[in-house]
């Protein structure tokens, strides 16, 4: 079996969205041009924005169409990124709620690619 190692969003401004993502992550990218930017989590997990008007094949879809999702252990968790992200000034697109799989909200980066903060049920 092979596995995936990276997420890839199309972003218009690779180096402005860097800055929401550098925020967003707390770290910053571990790579940065005008046209790519890459960051590497302490698990492992690669992020990357690259440009739209250079990827080849050109996307067909833009922001929106999928999510990035960021588990926490607690509901207390999700309520304090809420508030932070809120604070922030990030897109809120839902507040936190109880869904079937377990209390989430979701928020949009500049692109408007979806950021799910969530616990599971338990």
């Amino acid at each position: 079996m092979i596995a995936p190692d990276i997420t890839i969003l199309y972003v218009d401004q690779p180096e402005s969205s860097a800055q929401f993502y550098s925020r967003l992550l707390g770290i910053p990218p571990v790579e940065l041009s005008a046209t790519f930017a890459l960051w590497v989590g302490h698990n492992g997990f690669r992020l990357a924005l690259w440009s739209k008007h250079s990827v080849q094949p050109a996307p067909a879809a833009s922001g929106g169409g999928g999510e990035l999702g960021f588990l926490c252990e607690q509901p207390e968790q999700v309520d304090a990124l809420y508030r932070q992200w809120r604070d922030w000034q990030f897109e809120i697109c839902q507040r936190p709620l109880q869904l079937a799989f377990g209390y989430s909200f979701v928020a949009c980066d500049p692109d408007g690619h979806r950021l799910r903060v969530y616990t599971l049920n338990r």
